[in-house]
């Protein structure tokens, strides 16, 4: 059954990557979600870099991390590559969810970076 969800949602994830782009006006804010910890990256598909990324594990967010529940530090997070997209000078994205269920974390980390980058 835990293989099936997996396959299922990569199955999602590429159906919805044949239709999504990122570019450098527009980068794609992609995530990964695993059991404990959450990532995020901002993503030029046009020159195939990473702009700037954050997750659970990053050494300035990891003890405020582990001392709050998951929607809160899948919210830290979306502060946090809010503000590093910001410095690198975007302010458009395009979200991709991963073939994850938009609710969550997944939701909680969209809604942080909806209040500082435009979706």
């Amino acid at each position: 059954m835990k293989d099936f969800r997996r396959l299922k949602r990569i199955a999602r994830h590429k159906r919805i990557r044949r239709s999504l782009h990122g570019t450098a006006s527009h980068p794609r804010l992609t995530i990964f979600r695993s059991h404990k910890e959450i990532y995020a990256q901002i993503i030029d598909d046009t020159s195939r870099t990473t702009l700037c990324s954050a997750s659970t594990i990053d050494k300035e967010l990891r003890k405020k991390c582990n001392s709050v529940k998951p929607l809160e530090a899948a919210k830290l997070v979306g502060e946090t590559i809010a503000k590093r997209a910001v410095k690198k000078g975007v302010k458009n994205v395009v979200f991709d969810r991963g073939g994850y269920k938009y609710h969550g974390r997944v939701a909680s980390l969209a809604d942080a970076v909806r209040e500082v980058i435009n979706f």
